[in-house]
């Protein structure tokens, strides 16, 4: 088996760059783990590195064809590909301790990978991959930005973000349409929210709803008191707030709910 042929419908486009590979390989830090996930190697151009570092390696693969190709050029990774769906699996069952993420993932679900990565924080203290370049900007982007939005802070509140590179359609067979960018999270020390942590992911998606909208408008469904509508954050948009900020202001709706009852 020569190559893969890459497959639309899995939003397949194989990087073909050694030096882009090993660079996406060495952003990781290394640090907290001793495991690394790779989804979607295709055909191992970035496995390849993976298999040099001192961690042990393991890949996710949907595509029988590129698990196949895996298996006869990569005998070291012998029971450690995982054949599967990444969003349909239960990280749980495959590893019991922390473990860094990393890949050139398919744009079509770039989004969903950094959500249930959001949701396993507790045993993946790094991720570094590619998404296509608007959105890599968009998770790393910072708050009175007009790309900062829904993602940018649900991710923010658990892991720092650092945009690291461009990488030009040309390195891709077959290209894509678009530019692509490297983002790497790193875990932060304390990831446990201050606050309610159902409603504030339930606050932050309420408010990015209707993001021309001032905050006093936009989360009318949580039945606000007059005196907390009030309050001058109420009178901001979402894009105007940190981080930090959207976690105080879940503890003032809480804590609304609460004096209501």
């Amino acid at each position: 088996m020569e190559s893969v042929r890459a497959k639309k419908f899995l939003g397949q486009h194989f990087l073909k760059d050694l030096a882009v590979a090993e660079r996406i390989a060495d952003s990781l830090q290394i640090n907290r783990y001793k495991k690394v996930l790779e989804i979607g190697p295709g055909m191992g151009i970035l496995t390849q590195f993976l298999l040099k570092k001192p961690v042990e390696t393991f890949v996710i693969e949907i595509d029988r064809e590129s698990v196949r190709y895996l298996n006869t050029h990569f005998p070291t990774l012998k029971n450690h590909i995982i054949e599967a769906d990444f969003l349909k699996i239960s990280l749980a069952d495959f590893f019991s301790e922390p473990f860094a993420i990393i890949g050139n993932f398919p744009y079509n679900i770039s989004s969903q990978i950094v959500f249930k990565t959001l949701e396993n924080r507790n045993i993946i203290p790094e991720f570094s991959g590619m998404f296509q370049k608007e959105v890599a900007k968009r998770i790393a982007a910072k708050h009175g930005n007009k790309t900062y939005g829904i993602l940018s802070v649900l991710t923010q509140a658990f892991y720092d973000v650092e945009y690291l590179f461009d990488v030009p359609p040309s390195v891709f067979n077959p290209p894509p349409k678009v530019n692509s960018g490297v983002i790497r999270l790193v875990r932060k020390s304390n990831s446990n929210l201050e606050c309610d942590e159902k409603l504030f992911f339930k606050v932050v998606k309420t408010a990015f709803q209707q993001r021309r909208k001032t905050l006093r408008n936009s989360l009318k469904i949580f039945n606000l008191s007059q005196n907390l509508k009030e309050d001058a954050i109420f009178g901001q948009r979402p894009e105007q707030l940190t981080v930090q900020e959207f976690i105080l202001l879940t503890k003032m709706i809480a804590n609304d709910a609460i004096s209501a009852q």
